[in-house]
């Protein structure tokens, strides 16, 4: 089996399973508010970019607070949260570590600012890091998953990217990677040069390549 050129690994709900911690913060921000947040507000987020993320809330709660500034309040939670505890989705961190006694590029790419990402990547033998605030255009658009393979020094045609998101499914295949998909919290479209599990529990490299039959 030929390994993919590098694996790019999405971060929220994907790595790690930030949303409740998002969602917990957001609720929070509501309440200072005096408003209501509901699980549906939380899910229309998931994997928006934060300043998109922060326009969004700053409507719903009519807050008198810049986009920015509910960003950097969201940003302070959930970087002191992953600073405490890493609440690893099933498989992923197993994966991670086996792509990497292959010697295959990993890369992280998330849509979450730097401080979010770091304790992340300094807990996982990433080669190159794309976050949020780094990127001209954030994900649906191809170029952080295009930054990550420009990093690694690979083509994003070669590349496996591994997303629970719409949004970030379509910034990778937009970039040319092929895209495993885990859904977590939101339902993910099909679409060419997309596969589907439920789980990451027990994958292995040498399964990945199979999952999309004949190579790239």
């Amino acid at each position: 089996m030929d390994d993919f050129a590098a694996v790019l690994w999405d971060l929220d709900g994907t790595l790690v399973d930030t949303e409740p911690l998002w969602m917990a913060s957001e609720h929070d921000l509501a309440d200072a508010h005096g408003a209501t947040w509901t699980q549906e507000d939380g899910l229309a987020l998931v994997g928006n970019s934060l300043i998109e993320s922060g326009h969004y809330i700053k409507r719903r709660l009519g807050s008198d607070l810049a986009p920015e500034e509910i960003v950097e309040f969201l940003v302070v939670r959930l970087a002191d949260a992953l600073h405490r505890e890493i609440p690893w989705r099933p498989g992923a961190r197993e994966l991670v570590t086996a792509l990497d006694s292959r010697v295959v590029p990993q890369a992280l790419v998330t849509m979450s600012y730097a401080p979010i990402a770091r304790p992340v990547a300094d807990a996982l033998p990433f080669a190159a890091v794309v976050t949020g605030d780094q990127v001209e255009h954030g994900k649906p658009h191809p170029e952080p998953y295009l930054r990550a393979a420009e990093l690694l020094g690979v083509d994003a045609a070669e590349c496996l990217a591994i997303e629970d998101s719409g949004t970030g499914a379509t910034s990778a295949n937009a970039a040319g990677c092929q895209v495993l998909v885990v859904p977590h919290f939101v339902n993910v479209p099909d679409a060419p040069r997309r596969v589907q599990v439920a789980s990451l529990e027990r994958l292995q490299p040498d399964g990945l390549r199979e999952l999309f039959g004949a190579s790239p």
